[in-house]
């Protein structure tokens, strides 16, 4: 289609893929959307840092070629459109863009501008990278034992969006259908008048691709194990299903690369438990990835008892939400959360904030830009240019080190230095 809102700038060229790998020319067209609300400041901020990374690591060599497009606020005023179908269309042919925090319109429609992106290009994966940065405000004892990289399914689950409101006609329908259908499933609702209802799909298809997407990346990235984070003692066909997908896929598809606890299971009913631990460490010593499990609540609690037991982490939907952000509690908040949502399968990606619109504080300078600078990270290593990556990591940890920071650390550190967006943004500068 013809664009007639975006304006494709001159000098950049496209990304492609090429035998399933993504193929980046010296100057990729980026589409961004500069977000609602502190979005403007935050990506003012960011988009310097990010030119800044990709001159000092090639020396105008490489270059990112900015193309603005248009969701939430901004292009409601100026186009009447949440999301314009030419945004869609610009993230479906360059492949890979960055956003900012939006608004969610409020009333009908759709639920949420950040859940309508991810489902309309299928970007089945969220990946949320959690570590500390020296000097960071925490309130756990040890934040340095945090080095985690949440996998979460991005598709399915709850957030599919399949509910039915108490009172209305679709709820009266559903429960007459279920309960003329399922009658002893039905008995088992306590309050059936008064009941909401919430569907939550599940499938192998969606499981295999998010597993998948985790144990490659996990191996290409030299980590040690991966985690299926599930429910499946309690929801046996959705959560527990996930798990049984999960070490399924990974017996058929990674068998020589990996040790699961499936395995150790199995030796251990056969030959003992010493035989069992005997042959993990084998396969560990050997650099095979382990593949392991855990019940989601307990999750919480050891990813903080036992933060160095956990690597990577494959989960479903929900769970993902609340782990990935529980992550970030012990590394400063989700204020310097990165996010990617990505299709592994066709490049796709948009790499966003994973914080909201914080309205009160919008144009005046004051928050922190640490998430879609870490994000822009994400995105540069996604494009193969780690070398830039590494300078903003560079600059992130030199500016917090120095104690010059935004104001929500500065209100938790000793001797800080109070910076401002823009600010912080030469900080991080200065530091590469």
């Amino acid at each position: 289609m013809a664009y007639t809102i975006v304006k494709i700038p001159q000098g950049g060229g496209k990304i492609g893929t090429q035998n399933g790998k993504l193929n980046v020319p010296d100057k990729p067209i980026i589409p961004f959307i500069e977000g609602d609300g502190t979005g403007r400041d935050i990506w003012r901020a960011s988009q310097r840092v990010l030119d800044a990374a990709v001159e000092k690591a090639y020396g105008g060599k490489r270059k990112l070629v900015w193309m603005e497009v248009y969701a939430g606020e901004k292009a409601f005023k100026q186009f009447e459109s949440w999301l314009p179908e030419e945004t869609l269309q610009a993230f479906r042919e360059f492949l890979v863009g960055i956003k900012g925090p939006l608004t969610t319109p409020i009333g009908g429609g759709m639920r949420s501008l950040n859940v309508a992106l991810r489902k309309e290009l299928d970007l089945y994966v969220c990946q949320r990278p959690v570590r500390w940065f020296t000097g960071v405000p925490s309130p756990v004892k040890r934040p340095q034992d945090v080095n985690m990289v949440v996998f979460r399914e991005n598709t399915e689950d709850i957030y599919t969006g399949i509910e039915f409101e108490n009172g209305t006609e679709e709820n009266k329908k559903f429960n007459e259908l279920f309960k003329q259908a399922f009658p002893k499933e039905f008995a088992k609702i306590r309050f059936p008048a008064t009941s909401g209802y919430g569907l939550k799909p599940v499938s192998r298809e969606g499981t295999e691709r998010l597993v998948r997407a985790a144990i490659k990346w996990a191996l290409e990235n030299k980590r040690k194990n991966v985690t299926l984070v599930h429910k499946g003692n309690i929801m046996k066909y959705t959560e527990g299903a996930f798990r049984n997908w999960g070490y399924a896929l990974v017996e058929k598809e990674f068998s020589g690369q990996v040790y699961t606890w499936q395995t150790w299971e199995k030796t251990k009913a056969n030959q003992g438990e010493e035989a069992a631990n005997r042959e993990q460490e084998a396969a560990l010593k050997a650099g095979k990835l382990l593949i392991k499990d855990v019940i989601a609540d307990i999750v919480f609690q050891q990813t903080i008892t036992r933060a160095t037991e956990f690597d990577v982490l494959a989960t479903m939907n929900l769970n993902g939400d609340y782990l990935s952000d529980a992550l970030a509690a012990q590394v400063g908040g989700i204020g310097i959360a990165p996010g990617g949502n990505i299709n592994y399968e066709t490049g796709h990606a948009v790499f966003e904030a994973t914080h909201g619109t914080a309205p009160k504080y919008a144009d005046k300078d004051v928050v922190n830009p640490g998430s879609v600078i870490l994000s822009g990270e994400m995105m540069l290593r996604y494009l193969g240019w780690g070398e830039a990556a590494d300078r903003i990591l560079k600059g992130m940890e030199g500016a917090i080190a120095a104690k010059t920071v935004t104001y929500d650390f500065h209100r938790l550190m000793d001797g800080a230095t109070k910076l401002s967006t823009s600010q912080f943004g030469d900080a991080i500068i200065s530091h590469m």
